[in-house]
């Protein structure tokens, strides 16, 4: 079986749907894309909550460690992180109960997406949260 990306009616959808937003992998650094695509997500109205070790606070949201440090379960966890760390965030979204997961552009990891859909969470591989947000729901 191969992934495939919903159609994109659908991200559009969930992009419609979702509140909050984990950002693994968010950088307190505004040079780099994690940066710009959360606090792109902020002005569009989103909730976010940074996930990055070490750091206390990004984009004016306190940062936690982890996905199982967070003070709710978020409606989509949104990746930044190499390819090789998909399956054990992948493995914490199953057991937090995540619905929704999107791994930015560059981050694919077949076998980890495949796990997730089976599990019944809706996965977008490779793609930009902001660029679609952009591109298919521009009158949010």
């Amino acid at each position: 079986m191969n992934f495939a990306n919903p159609a994109p009616e659908d991200i559009c959808k969930l992009l419609r749907e979702v509140k909050t937003v984990a950002v693994v992998g968010l950088s307190p650094n505004a040079g780099r894309p994690s940066f710009n695509v959360a606090k792109a997500l902020q002005g569009f109205g989103y909730r976010i909550f940074p996930v990055r070790p070490l750091v206390s606070e990004v984009l004016g949201e306190k940062a936690y460690p982890d996905l199982e440090s967070l003070p709710e379960v978020p409606d989509i966890v949104d990746v930044f992180r190499a390819p090789e760390h998909v399956p054990a965030i992948v493995e914490s979204c199953i057991r937090l109960g995540v619905k929704n997961i999107w791994l930015q552009d560059g981050v694919v990891h077949e076998e980890a997406a495949l796990r997730a859909q089976q599990a019944g969470i809706t996965v977008v591989m490779d793609r930009c949260m902001y660029r679609d947000h952009v591109q298919l729901c521009s009158d949010l």
